[in-house]
C-alpha cells in the first residue's frame, strides 16, 4: 500500500490574495477592474508605476 502525501501551499496562495487586494486598494480600482484584476494584475502595478516614472 502506498502511501499519500498532502502538500498545502496556503502561504503562495495567501500572498498572491494579499498582493491582489494591495493593487486593488493602491490603484483605487473599481469594482470590474478589480474583479480583471484577479488575472492580470501585474498589469495594473506596471502600468501605473510606468505613469511615475519609476
Amino acid at each position: 500500500m502506498e502511501k499519500i502525501k498532502i502538500e498545502h501551499h496556503t502561504l503562495s496562495g495567501g500572498m498572491w490574495i494579499a498582493a491582489w487586494l494591495f493593487t486593488i486598494g493602491f490603484l483605487h480600482l473599481s469594482f470590474w477592474q478589480g474583479v480583471l484584476a484577479l488575472l492580470i494584475w501585474p498589469y495594473y502595478l506596471g502600468a501605473h508605476l510606468s505613469m511615475l516614472g519609476m
